[in-house]
């Protein structure tokens, strides 16, 4: 087995910055989301992609691609969002097995209330610290690394 190519050090601190990065973006959005919408930030994902859908649903196994997620995990916080009003679920006409979420009247107005203060933290905490030439470079990059790991989930 050969060596692993272990990283230099402008690679781990690329590696080190982004871990680091993420992991404190998606906690204090998180934070924030719960405590001025009560809601979790997957949450929130889950009302932004149904109120983008036609209709304001989506099957699950749709969103779930969309989301990242797991089946199951999209199951329960599309349950927790079903017990709170926001969302309903409802059959697939054409497939007994499908599952469509449905985004409801008292989701949408959640997801409009919740929304200044979340983009407003987003660029707080992520757009704003960085200029055009960086956002770009980082929108590309990421791009690139999610295209690759999106075809190797394909090829799986």
């Amino acid at each position: 087995m050969d060596d692993p190519r272990w990283l230099d050090e402008h690679e781990l601190a690329a590696w080190r910055g982004f871990i680091t990065a993420a992991t404190l973006l998606e906690r204090r959005l998180d934070q924030q989301l719960k405590e001025e919408a009560g809601l979790s930030h997957a949450q929130y994902e889950i009302l932004v992609r149904l109120s983008e859908a036609p209709g304001g649903e989506l099957r699950m196994t749709g969103l779930a691609d969309l989301l990242l997620t797991s089946k199951s995990g999209l199951t329960y916080q599309v349950g927790q969002l079903e017990k709170a009003g926001l969302v309903r679920r409802r059959s697939c006409p054409s497939d007994v097995r499908g599952v469509f979420a449905v985004l409801t009247d008292a989701g949408r107005e959640r997801l409009r209330a919740a929304a200044p203060g979340h983009v407003a933290l987003v660029r707080e905490l992520f757009i704003d610290v960085l200029d055009g030439d960086q956002l770009a470079a980082l929108a590309g990059s990421l791009g690139t690394v999610g295209r690759r790991l999106r075809e190797g989930e394909r090829g799986r």
